[in-house]
């Protein structure tokens, strides 16, 4: 910058010949400096007012902006604890195929305690024990008083509990906000739904994780934000899973049995609309695992997945269905009832003697194992267990429980010619009900490969056909009879043309060999026969009827008449109506007073 002088010499010499007065020079370089200086201040401090409110105009923009996308954005619960990795708290419901609640959260609170800020340890810890009658007061006041600086009290607790603990007064007990998973319906469909328990907890949130069932399964699903969460929808309705579970106890604790279990399936779908193992337990207070002894025993076991059984004569339709597929038999074939069959040592015998001769459709209706036999003779072992392997009978079902790896099916590693005979009668090969369930889907639906399913979906649809048209319709017409004549008279329901198949197997001791008298008794049946649109396999577990003069424990006294009432109380439920043959009128006449 270069700097104008006040005098300068040049002009002031000038002034002085002139006779002008130098100091003027000097006054007027003055002002025309400072009116120079003035003009540069202005404009130093306009700019700076110019970008400051620039800086006010973009703020405030942002904040309008920020302002409108709160009040346009719905309210959520916040699903991360503050500090440290978060804790997602929120989990998706489930809900039945109508949208009713199975499952969902519900807020609640955990007490625990900072024993350095407590005033009176003893009293905290009598109250407490007072208050949660499991917690040892001991243990509480030795927590209290020792080095500890952190006390989990309780993971959860109810309101009333929240205001016990809070009338205490005792400033070291503390709160801290979390969910916890409902069941609303109790024990229904405990075994589907599983249950949970608490993962990573914090003392502001905790970490909901399934432990068995669905909630086990669908784990990852159910607690991903990217859901929104959105409900997980199963397949089961609600109202008849609680018909099937109360008619399957009644007839549990009616026929004597260890425990039951019943699987009702849309046989176009694969859909379960009901699954029920008995007993059971409510899995809102889930019970602990067994340490010893046998895990069948405990509630916790599934039979309807895990339950391995041998499932004796349901399987004969089945080997009859592919003989009648393979063209080897007809429905009115003549087949061999006796003598009894004898091979490698053993004899093959039926319940009661059928006569020589009897025709297929005789054999599956009076059940016999010899001529059952005899066709699995035709077909050989090869193509028997081909057979079973595509209905899914010697594989793991695929069904979306946790609980399905368990119930693995037991077979022989050699399958020999014995084995071929026997397994054709359903002794040889054991598998769960829900196994047997998808193979007689299979026959009722035409012919089509059937795979079970939890989850309600409208695009579930039945798979690749594994036997005829014609065969699935003469199996279920076989099936048929053995209702109207056969062993499953008592399975009869008026208007809903109950076919089946009954079948009673002794039951295997857990050191080899059968007992005596022990049996699993099954019936498998389909309903309306004419157009089968439902499959309902019912098991009970060393069933025992005393109310005849004699104990009866085979299926037609025992699982069938539980089986006849499911259906009966059911079948309204899923919009069926009875087909009521009206009386034939073959004349009208006149009645006076």
């Amino acid at each position: 910058m270069i700097r104008t002088p006040l005098r300068p010499l040049a002009r002031i010499l000038n002034a002085r010949q002139a006779g002008e007065n130098p100091d003027a020079i000097e006054a007027e370089n003055k002002r025309i400096r400072h009116e120079a200086m003035r003009d540069t201040d202005r404009v130093r401090a306009e700019s700076r007012l110019y970008i400051l409110g620039g800086c006010f105009f973009f703020a405030f923009t942002a904040i309008i902006l920020k302002m409108g996308v709160i009040a346009t954005t719905l309210p959520e619960e916040p699903q991360v604890s503050r500090g440290g990795d978060p804790i997602l708290s929120m989990r998706s419901d489930i809900v039945d195929r109508e949208g009713r609640v199975l499952a969902t959260n519900f807020d609640t609170y955990a007490v625990y305690a900072h024993p350095r800020d407590m005033i009176d340890p003893e009293v905290a810890a009598s109250e407490l024990a007072r208050i949660f009658p499991e917690l040892d007061e001991e243990r509480l006041l030795k927590d209290f008083t020792g080095n500890r600086s952190f006390v989990w009290i309780r993971r959860q607790i109810s309101p009333e509990q929240m205001q016990e603990v809070f009338d205490i007064g005792e400033p070291g007990l503390l709160f801290g906000p979390r969910e916890m998973r409902l069941y609303p319906n109790g024990p229904v469909a405990s075994h589907i739904l599983g249950g949970s328990n608490f993962g990573r907890e914090g003392v502001d949130s905790a970490e909901i994780v399934g432990i068995a069932g669905v909630e086990r399964q669908f784990d990852d699903y159910l607690r991903d934000p990217a859901n929104g969460g959105a409900p997980l929808q199963l397949s089961i309705d609600l109202t008849i899973q609680a018909a099937t579970e109360r008619v399957l106890a009644g007839g549990m604790m009616l026929m004597n049995a260890k425990g039951a279990a019943a699987v009702l399936m849309d046989v176009h779908t694969g859909e379960i609309i009901s699954m029920a193992s008995l007993p059971d337990f409510d899995p809102n207070n889930r019970p602990t695992v067994l340490t010893q002894g046998d895990q069948s025993d405990s509630p916790l076991f599934n039979r309807a997945v895990q339950g391995v059984y041998e499932l004796g004569s349901t399987f004969k339709i089945l080997a009859v269905a592919q003989a009648l597929e393979l063209g080897l038999v007809n429905p009115d074939t003549m087949i061999q009832t006796q003598p009894a069959i004898r091979i490698g040592g053993f004899a093959i015998n039926d319940f009661h003697s059928y006569g020589r001769e009897n025709s297929v459709t005789d054999v599956i209706a009076k059940s016999s194992n010899i001529g059952t036999a005899h066709i699995a003779e035709m077909i050989g072992g090869e193509r028997q267990q081909e057979f079973l392997r595509t209905l899914g009978i010697l594989d793991v079902s695929p069904v979306e429980l946790s609980e399905a790896r368990a119930g693995r099916p037991q077979y022989p590693r050699d399958w020999t010619p014995i084995n071929t005979m026997t397994i054709s009668y359903g002794h040889g090969v054991a598998a769960s009900p829900l196994h047997l369930a998808s193979a007689y889907a299979t026959l009722a639906n035409g012919g089509r490969l059937v795979t079970p399913t939890l989850i309600h979906d409208a695009s579930n649809t039945v798979g690749e056909r594994v036997i005829s048209e014609t065969t699935a319709r003469q199996s279920v017409d076989m099936l048929r009879q053995v209702v109207t004549r056969g062993t499953a008279s008592f399975g009869e329901v008026a208007g809903y043309e109950v076919a089946g198949k009954t079948g009673t197997a002794d039951k295997v001791r857990p050191t080899g060999g059968y007992y005596d008298d022990k049996v699993i008794a099954t019936f498998a049946s389909v309903f309306p026969a004419s157009d089968p649109k439902y499959v309902l396999v019912v098991t009970l577990d060393e069933p025992n009827d005393t109310t005849g003069s004699e104990p009866r424990r085979t299926a037609g006294w025992t699982a069938v008449p539980v089986a006849a009432e499911m259906i009966r109380r059911v079948a309204p439920l899923l919009g069926l109506r009875p087909n009521i043959e009206t009386p034939l009128v073959t004349g009208v006449s006149l009645a006076t007073e």
